[in-house]
């Protein structure tokens, strides 16, 4: 039973002068991820961004560096407690995960890229997961001295700072963070006569940070993502007041046994349902171009060889 503050009769007076006990638990997380970030930010100190030889996983996995390995390792032994899960790209997926209540999902260090050629535009990212929702998160950005903490008790800090996500309610002038990555293969080009000023960043989790924050009003990628991308800033978007979808509208779930989604749409709340129409409309037209571009080419130079048309 609860009592006039919404908290149980069991709490004690010192909990109620700080908060139900869900908050206070909910403190407690985002003061060892905040340890966390700080362990990884100091395990990276040593190594001189622009300056890093990185490697090449197998299978396309992308460059990996041994600042990366080296966060990692300091994350573990922060966050790691008997009865947990663990889920990190740099770790062997223990899938043992699966069967945990509580799964810390983690980057130790997004936007390597980024980190090797000297861009400061990385950061560690710490995502806490609770029965397949993430709770908490954090996300620190050494290179440019920012820290991001949240949770759905506690709210979002930026630098110790009360925020919340943006809430502009049109899309005309919305800046809006697009992946290095994804512009300069094109991949945003179709959205180039929108009323959207477009903003290339590196770091998927960096870009949800700073959209939560409100210091961009939305970021979406349309390409397949880890759940180590954006544990932690879909917890803080979430934290913000903001919203983070998954492409077919629904809100994302972690700790899934493939760790994979189809893409990611993020921003103010107010911006949803604008954002997924100018999404939608574009993919729509571009298909529909796709198509007739096809057709024109079958027109004009007859069908391919081996086809059968009558």
């Amino acid at each position: 039973m609860a009592d006039t503050t919404g908290c149980p009769s069991s709490t004690t007076e010192q909990e109620r002068t700080l908060g139900c006990p869900s908050i206070i638990l909910g403190m407690k997380d985002l003061d060892r991820i905040q340890e966390a970030l700080k362990a990884a930010a100091s395990s990276i100190s040593s190594f001189v961004p622009g300056e890093v030889k990185a490697d090449q996983k197998p299978l396309g996995g992308g460059p990996v560096t041994a600042a990366d390995r080296a966060a990692d390792r300091a994350l573990r032994e922060v966050l790691l407690r008997e009865g947990e899960g663990w889920l990190s790209e740099e770790s062997t997926d223990d899938l043992s995960r699966l069967e945990k209540q509580r799964v810390w999902v983690v980057d130790p260090l997004d936007g390597t890229l980024e980190f090797v050629a000297g861009i400061p535009e990385w950061c560690v990212s710490v995502g806490l997961v609770e029965n397949s929702r993430v709770v908490a998160g954090g996300i620190t950005n050494p290179a440019s001295g920012e820290t991001f903490l949240g949770s759905l008790e506690n709210g979002l800090t930026y630098n110790g700072k009360a925020v919340r996500a943006s809430v502009r309610t049109t899309l005309e002038g919305a800046v809006v963070l697009a992946s290095r990555s994804e512009v300069r293969r094109g991949e945003w080009e179709v959205f180039g006569n929108s009323p959207i000023a477009i903003r290339p960043t590196g770091s998927v989790a960096y870009k949800l940070a700073l959209v939560a924050a409100g210091l961009a009003d939305a970021t979406w990628t349309l390409v397949p993502k880890h759940e180590w991308d954006v544990a932690a800033g879909v917890a803080l978007v979430h934290a913000a007041g903001g919203f983070a979808d998954c492409l077919d509208r629904s809100m994302p779930t972690f700790n899934n046994r493939s760790p994979v989604f189809p893409g990611l749409i993020a921003g103010g709340l107010a911006l949803r349902e604008q954002i997924r129409g100018l999404i939608e409309s574009t993919v729509q037209a571009k298909a529909t171009g796709s198509s007739s571009e096809r057709t024109r080419s079958t027109i004009s130079h007859g069908p391919s060889r081996g086809s059968n048309t009558f």
